[in-house]
């Protein structure tokens, strides 16, 4: 069986979505997937075995100039990819009216989230085949309960198989050190840059510090500053900072992708979470441990507005000396 797998971003939606796919190989074992994802997350779906090719769309940048999108080149190369090979089934496990219309380049059915459980419910018109699912729930649980139903086979009830192994991506004749990823895209999710000082102040152990685009390299240097355990990593892509995910003792990270990769590859990791709750899109796997800031609710669904003041370093501090030592 080959099937069309459409889940474009972001980076932690696309590691949710790793267990879904162990799940399937599980159940069918001769299944085979090709997975649609924007070009600055594709080497996450080649992690995965199941997977054979990553297939690019640049939906971020083609939507600047949506109306000459027929004559675009890149949208046209992607459409005779897709059309090149004949897929059983084509999953959107996005639920996006975007997402939707990336489905229908393939000449297959389409299954997705019906318009209860879709995150836009109007994309679920496209589809040929619709599934209920809980949205009160993690959205690891969703995407696996949405293949399942998709692909015939009984929902999985046991822990969340990534699907990838830590030994792949450790470094070589590294020494032990923490990662702290204190990068992240919501302004409302970052630990104030203060806290992270007085945190990395009282760690005695060599600390990396990884960066994704300026902003988040000054503040890693002005981190840095003065302090001989702790090291500014150079550039990465995705390969690399898996990598330096896999070498690293353990993680302290705020609500982002890389905290996913991190549970992924089963590195501990303690996460920091004010906006966002961890029910929904924590990380998940084994010794991950999640601290939440005291917060207000916003009155719009499970966003909230974060009180980090309430998380001092000398909690997260003690915390993360608990998973080390828990660890260990």
């Amino acid at each position: 069986m080959r099937v069309l797998l459409v889940k474009t971003s972001s980076m932690g939606d696309l590691i949710h979505c790793l267990p879904a796919l162990t799940d399937a190989r599980r159940a069918h074992p001769a299944i085979r997937f090709d997975w649609v994802a924007e070009e600055h997350f594709a080497q996450i779906p080649a992690w995965h075995s199941a997977v054979d090719q990553v297939l690019l769309v640049a939906v971020r940048r083609w939507r600047k100039r949506f109306w000459p999108l027929l004559s675009n080149d890149e949208w046209r190369a992607f459409k005779q990819q897709v059309r090149a090979t004949d897929y059983d089934l084509v999953i959107d496990a996005q639920g996006l009216l975007k997402s939707a219309w990336l489905s229908r380049a393939a000449s297959a059915p389409i299954a997705g989230f019906d318009s209860a459980s879709a995150r836009e419910a109007l994309s679920s018109r496209f589809y040929q085949k619709r599934f209920f699912v809980d949205k009160n729930q993690h959205a690891i649980d969703r995407l696996r309960q949405l293949l399942a139903q998709a692909l015939n086979y009984p929902p999985p009830m046991d822990a969340p198989d990534y699907g990838l192994s830590r030994q792949d991506f450790m470094p070589q004749n590294s020494e032990p050190y923490l990662l702290f990823l204190h990068g992240t895209t919501w302004p409302s999710k970052h630990w104030p840059e203060p806290f992270w000082r007085t945190l990395l102040e009282q760690i005695k152990l060599p600390v990396r510090l990884p960066f994704g685009n300026a902003a988040e390299q000054a503040r890693a240097q002005r981190l840095a500053a003065g302090l001989k355990q702790v090291q500014v990593l150079p550039p990465l892509d995705l390969n690399g900072m898996a990598s330096a995910i896999a070498g690293a003792r353990a993680c302290v990270a705020v609500d982002s992708g890389l905290g996913h990769l991190a549970a992924a590859l089963s590195v501990p990791c303690l996460s920091l979470y004010g906006p966002t709750l961890p029910a929904r899109v924590g990380t998940r796997g084994a010794n991950q441990q999640h601290l939440c800031a005291i917060s207000e609710h916003s009155g719009r669904g499970d966003r909230y507005q974060p009180c980090f003041d309430s998380l001092l370093p000398e909690q997260v501090g003690k915390a993360l000396q608990t998973l080390l030592d828990k660890s260990a």
